[in-house]
């Protein structure tokens, strides 16, 4: 009788969890966006919120929490109800590298739900055009020449422009560049114009009309993995700095849930939002808008985590890097 008991137990809540992902969502979804409006998450969580409104007839709201490196917004979105009504977009600097660089006030295996990896946002190393510079070699060369006389801008300590140009520097032999941490890429990219820094690894998609139309910008090499197909001539940073590699130079973004959250539900939001974004339309916008669409299943995005959390803290570790 007990066995029996169970057994009914166990199927009723199967079939209201089951249920309870089919009628999904009954009320309005909040996307938190732990960045500033204009940033690379707060495009991508629009972008969302407005196929979803369309796709789902729910409202999407598109909520905008930043501040220490994303971690304002992971903090309220991990400590939000698991019924599947907030989503947090984060980037992998506040997943992967931010736990070894300080305690932070959430657990990122613990306390959050991953849905699917967005998007990667290839980044690029920029310098002012007074530097005497053509290539990365010719940066390094200057830098040692001239040790302590460089400084290169980043939105915030722990992002990701700060750590791959710490991952630059350690990677070119130590190099003295001095880093000036800034509230946003908006303000780094207008200092960095005016000359009063001189080096940045930035998103190419804030990059690009600096490089483009006036030249106010010169465009040294890719960060990431593959060549940026608007400039197929500049090479990629691992073809003239080996030891920097190719795995990390990639940041990307993806979608997670508080904890808890029914797997029904996790399930019914990865196969929307995979469906949305590889919409021919919605991915040639992406890509015009410097994105490049990189969907996955949730579990797929749970191991790139992972990975990057191994990869970033054996980096930082070993480069002695920290978030000054």
């Amino acid at each position: 009788m007990k066995n029996l008991r169970f057994f009914v137990c166990l199927m009723v809540i199967a079939f209201s969890m089951t249920a309870h992902g089919q009628s999904y969502p009954t009320k309005p979804i909040t996307i938190i966006a732990p960045a500033p409006p204009g940033s690379s998450v707060d495009v991508l969580a629009r972008v969302l919120s407005q196929n979803l409104a369309q796709s789902w007839g729910q409202p999407v709201i598109v909520e905008n929490r930043p501040g220490d490196n994303a971690n304002v917004g992971a903090v309220i979105a991990a400590k939000s109800p698991g019924d599947g009504y907030t989503w947090v977009l984060l980037p992998d600097s506040t997943v992967a590298r931010s736990p070894h660089l300080g305690k932070l006030p959430f657990d990122v295996f613990k306390d959050f739900t991953p849905v699917t990896l967005l998007a990667t946002v290839p980044f690029a190393l920029v310098i002012h055009p007074s530097l005497p510079v053509k290539g990365v070699t010719e940066l390094i060369a200057y830098a040692k020449a001239n040790p302590g006389k460089l400084s290169y801008g980043s939105s915030g300590n722990g992002s990701a422009a700060h750590m791959l140009t710490e991952l630059f520097k350690y990677s070119a032999g130590g190099i003295d560049l001095l880093h000036v941490p800034y509230k946003g890429s908006s303000q780094t990219i207008i200092d960095l114009v005016a000359g009063r820094i001189q080096v940045f690894i930035g998103a190419t998609r804030q990059l690009t009309p600096f490089i483009k139309d006036d030249h106010r910008l010169r465009l040294l090499a890719s960060a990431g993995a593959r060549r940026l197909p608007a400039f197929p001539m500049v090479p990629i940073i691992a073809e003239q700095l080996p030891a920097f590699g190719t795995r990390l130079g990639d940041p990307w973004i993806g979608l997670y849930m508080p904890a808890n959250v029914p797997k029904e539900i996790v399930l019914k939001v990865n196969a929307e939002v995979v469906r949305l974004l590889n919409a021919p339309d919605t991915k040639s916008n992406l890509a015009s808008n410097g994105f490049d669409v990189a969907t996955s299943s949730p579990e797929g995005l749970a191991s790139i985590t992972r990975e990057d959390y191994a990869s970033w803290g054996r980096v930082i570790r070993e480069a002695g890097l920290k978030a000054d």
